[in-house]
């Protein structure tokens, strides 16, 4: 019997508001996160992911009081990332309600960071949020053709994509959070490639994120080896309702909760 698939609305949160826009550009405010929250709770997502996406660009912490207030109103599982840079951090964001931490750019600075949130809380707890993106630049090439980039796909990285994914997981990361910076926002679909590429090389669970748009691009998703799908754009905007999501992945024969 295989895993249900989950799937997660996203809430890139920026000074307190939901936002979305292309490549992390163009943001327009989407609403309040707290109302949205309640909102995908009783819609019938499996999870919800807070991302604080100018957290770490800014050099502060995630806003607590939001993750707090977020906590309150839902029942389901929720991850939250954003300028997670310590034990402590996660810590914090724990006790506010948070189930599970999305580390990103601090991880990529000091990688035993990985291990000391699993030693501490659990590999259950920690989720790797990879921005990858496919290598344009001549004089930065990697092995796979992907790289890492940072601080919401401002910078890169230096690091090749598929092996930092490998690596993480060895350290302890529970899960990924794959970010495909090419296809975020445009709603052209998520990118398979970077999808099958990560699966070959990890064994823990992979959420595929970034490009959603239609329904038929879910089970694309999934059947390049995600284990669960994210979404923002389609869902705050009203193009697609979780439901839907969930109907079309048991159409093609995978199951949904």
């Amino acid at each position: 019997m295989s895993l249900a698939v989950r799937v997660i609305p996203c809430l890139d949160v920026d000074g307190g508001r939901v936002v979305k826009g292309i490549n992390f550009k163009e943001l327009r405010d989407a609403g309040d996160p707290v109302e949205m929250a309640r909102t995908y709770d009783a819609e019938g997502a499996d999870e919800l992911t807070f991302l604080d996406i100018s957290a770490s660009h800014e050099g502060r912490a995630t806003t607590m009081e939001v993750v707090s207030r977020c906590a309150e109103e839902v029942f389901i599982p929720l991850t939250v990332g954003g300028g997670v840079g310590s034990v402590a951090d996660v810590d914090r964001l724990l006790r506010a309600g948070a189930d599970k931490i999305a580390v990103n750019t601090a991880a990529i600075h000091r990688p035993e960071l990985v291990a000391e949130i699993a030693d501490r809380f659990g590999n259950q707890v920690l989720v790797l949020s990879l921005d990858a993106r496919r290598v344009t630049d001549p004089g930065r090439r990697t092995d796979s053709g992907f790289e890492v980039t940072t601080h919401g796909g401002r910078k890169s990285a230096g690091l090749d994509a598929i092996e930092w994914a490998a690596r993480a997981t060895e350290l302890g990361a529970g899960e990924i959070l794959l970010n495909a910076m090419d296809a975020d926002g445009t709603t052209d679909g998520f990118d398979t490639e970077l999808i099958e590429a990560v699966r070959r090389e990890v064994s823990i669970p992979v959420i595929a994120s970034g490009g959603a748009g239609a329904v038929e691009h879910f089970p694309a998703a999934v059947e390049a080896g995600a284990d669960a799908v994210l979404a923002a754009t389609v869902f705050h905007f009203g193009t697609l309702r979780v439901s839907e999501v969930k109907d079309g992945l048991r159409a093609s024969g995978h199951p949904v909760r």
